[in-house]
This record gives C-alpha cells, structure tokens and sequence, in this order.
C-alpha cells in the first residue's frame, strides 16, 4: 500500500477524535473523492448498513459462509464496497491480510468499529471508489471481491474495474462479484412472484405500481431503480472474456434475484 493512502482502523478513530475522519484528508482527495459525484454516491453518503437482507449476526454468518466457499482460499483479499463490515469481519480469521475499500466515510467509520470489536489486527481500510483505488495498491492480491456493488456500476465501468483489477491480480487470483442482480429474475421478485403468500391481485398490483414508479423516476432524471442496474450474466462473461478470464455464474443462496459471478484466468 502506497505510504499516506492506507488508512489503519486505528488511524480512522485517530483523526475522528481529532475533529472529524472528512477534514483530516487532503483538499484534493475531498473533492475527487467524497464529493458525490453522482446520484449513488449521494445516496450512500450518510449511509451505516450495508443493506443486507437481514442484519442478525447469523444471518450475516450464514451468508459469509457461503461467500467464503466460493471465494475458495487465497491469503491476501480486498473486499470493495465493504461498507459497514458486516461481511469483512468474517473474511479476516481466514485471511492473512485484508483490505476493505469504499467511498462512504460513514460506511468506513462503522467498518471499523466492527473491525475493532473483532481485533481483526490485520484488516486495513480505504476510502475509495473504482477509480481512485488502483493508485493506492502497491501489492498484488489473491481475491478481489465485491458483494452487492456492482448493480450500482455500468457495463463500462465494470470492464474497467476488472481490467484494472487484472494487474492486481496473482497469477491464480480470483474476482468475484457477489450478488449481482439478474435482469431474469429481478422484476418478477418485485412483484413479489417468489412471495409464498403473495394473490395475483398484490401481483398485478405490485406490477402496476412499478410501472409508475418508473415512469416518474425516469421523468424526474433519477435512477429507476434504487437498487441499482441489473446485468446479464452472458454480458459480465464477455466483458470477462475480453479482459483474459474466464467466468462461471452461480446463483445466489440467500436472494433468489441475484447470481455470483467467479471470475478466474485459465
């Protein structure tokens, strides 16, 4: 990690005893990096969950369980979009060294008091986002991975993303993109087609609603969707594909609307 950039947990509660973890980072970095810069951004600026299904320590287990497994060994990780750490502190007692990155100064600020709670001496946090992480790693990686962030980035910068993580990458290193959300199957989740106790009236409803909602948020120049964007398997494995991976698609256990995206060099 590049001297000035890597932010040690203990560092992060350091400068916000000292007034604030934002004030303390260069005026350059501020307004590259925590000025939002687009609506998500904005939106996950405040922010101090990660947004998973359930917040219960067991099921958070539960679901790292499954993502260890895939993630299939390896002695260093960086977890991008790491947010609160609900995920990261479970990856750290089966990893030499892990890194968690994201662009939320209040996420970050959660991630460590987890971290701290956990001793998980050898985690280490930075504020970043995709484009200004690559400058601060000096060191290649066993597994890059993400867990529900990539339906917040476009097909391009996603080819971005794995490009840059290529070069960060050890010869047998894995990406793995959790959670994306899959076009198939998201909107008949919507409308609540998976539900066990959902009529066809809340069905046609719930369909109707979502038109609307879609209609304005369009109107309104705002994001379809707050979930994000949802991306086709077939095109994640071409954009893999181009940049020299391979990739298998495996479907989620714990949301029934996404699939996990293993992407590894043959």
């Amino acid at each position: 990690m590049a001297v000035g950039h890597e932010k040690k947990v203990s560092g992060i509660y350091e400068k916000n005893r000292s007034g604030g973890y934002e004030q303390n980072i260069s005026e350059g970095y501020e307004k590259n990096v925590l000025k939002p810069k687009n609506v998500w951004e904005e939106f996950f600026a405040d922010k101090r969950s990660g947004g998973h299904r359930s917040s219960a320590e067991e099921f958070l287990a539960m679901e790292a369980r499954e993502k260890l497994f895939h993630l299939d060994g390896g002695k260093t990780i960086l977890d991008f979009g790491c947010g609160a750490g609900e995920l990261l502190v479970y990856y750290a007692p089966e990893y030499e060294k892990t890194i968690g990155v994201d662009f939320s100064p209040s996420m970050l600020e959660e991630a460590g008091k987890r971290i701290r709670e956990r001793n998980c001496e050898n985690t280490t946090l930075i504020l970043a986002d995709d484009k200004t992480l690559w400058d601060r790693l000096n060191s290649p990686l066993d597994r890059i991975t993400a867990a529900g962030v990539f339906q917040y980035l476009t097909y391009q910068e996603i080819d971005d993303f794995i490009f840059n993580a290529s070069t960060y990458l050890n010869k047998d290193g894995k990406i793995v993109l959790f959670d994306m959300l899959d076009p198939r199957l998201y909107p008949l989740w919507k409308i609540g087609l998976f539900s066990q106790d959902n009529s066809c009236k809340k069905i046609i409803s719930k369909a109707i609603c979502g038109v609307r909602n879609t209609i304005s948020s369009s109107l309104k120049r705002r994001p379809r969707d707050i979930l994000g964007y949802s991306h086709y398997p077939g095109k994640i494995k071409k954009i893999a594909n181009k940049n020299g991976f391979e990739m298998i698609c495996v479907q989620s256990m714990y949301y029934e609307y996404k699939y996990h995206a293993i992407i590894f060099r043959s």
